[in-house]
């Protein structure tokens, strides 16, 4: 069980400080720097390679591998939604507003009419909440684990051992 807690909890502490990073150096108010939160795919595919590696090593099929892989995304997700909800209430609690600001901001600089705007923003204003935010994280960590354990699976396997 070991191999599949250590791997979902250093998915769950590495993203979780990556959003930090981004928080704390102020890259989500930036748009050019707004996608760099996406780090977190390669970092959470990193150590499902590596934690995969691990299970396969033990003997797990390509089914158990696939379920070792979401298994330590779901450990991972659990964390990230205790982070995420850190993140966007004690942290950063006006994270959402600034970043409503940052897309009327942008809305305006293409040249979208006020109506518009005033659309968008009260369509992004239902999903902008600190628990919404973080189920998201958790579905997002969630998918691209069983997604990334698909593929890794097919090709991490137990290394055969030759007299």
């Amino acid at each position: 069980m070991n191999s599949i807690i250590r791997p979902g909890v250093l998915i769950g502490v590495l993203c979780g400080l990556w959003t930090f990073v981004m928080g704390f150096t102020g890259w989500y108010k930036d748009p050019a720097l707004l996608n760099l939160f996406l780090v977190v795919i390669p970092i959470q595919i990193i150590v499902l390679v590596v934690g995969l590696k691990k299970t396969a090593d033990e003997g797990k099929t390509y089914g158990g591998q696939v379920g070792a892989g979401t298994m330590m995304s779901v450990v991972g997700g659990a964390i990230l939604i205790v982070s995420s909800l850190l993140f966007t209430t004690v942290v950063f609690p006006n994270y959402f507003e600034e970043l409503r600001a940052l897309g009327e901001q942008t809305m305006r600089s293409e040249g979208r009419s006020e109506e518009e705007i005033r659309m968008a923003l009260e369509a992004l204003a239902t999903t902008q909440t600190p628990m919404i935010q973080a189920i998201f994280g958790f579905i997002g960590t969630v998918v691209t684990g069983l997604v990334s354990s698909l593929v890794i699976g097919a090709f991490v396997k137990k290394k055969v051992q030759v007299a």
